[in-house]
């Protein structure tokens, strides 16, 4: 059926993208110790508006990024610490910790639009 081809929408992208991010900061959290170790991350915006041509901007000029993010490779890009090692790892526990969180958040919020998108579905088969 042609209705169902786009049914989830951007949220399918975006599940498999925020899924991504959560695995990278884990790896980020597991390698805390691993000297020469770079934190890595996803540009969720640059990757969406991409795959997507959608147009997503800050709702205000005061929004700024926890960390800035540079030298990208297939989308992962490198976190620049705020304070360095001795080491040569870049992983800040705080930073990593508040990510890892916010992107959990982030991933439980796209699951609940497609729930609603899929009950809707669901529903309009039903003919309820």
């Amino acid at each position: 059926m042609k209705i169902l081809d786009n049914a989830f929408g951007i949220h399918e992208r975006a599940l498999a993208v925020r899924n991504r991010r959560v695995e990278l900061i884990s790896q980020n959290i597991a390698n805390a110790d691993t000297p020469n170790y770079k934190a890595r991350d996803i540009d969720f915006k640059k990757l969406i508006a991409g795959a997507e041509g959608v147009k997503i901007k800050a709702t205000t000029d005061k929004h700024y990024e926890v960390a800035k993010l540079e030298n990208e490779i297939d989308g992962l890009k490198f976190r620049i610490p705020f304070n360095a090692s001795t080491d040569g790892n870049t992983v800040e526990m705080a930073v990593e910790q508040a990510q890892f969180g916010k992107a959990t958040a982030d991933y439980q919020a796209t699951l609940m639009f497609l729930e609603s998108r899929i009950s809707g579905i669901r529903k309009a088969l039903r003919g309820e």
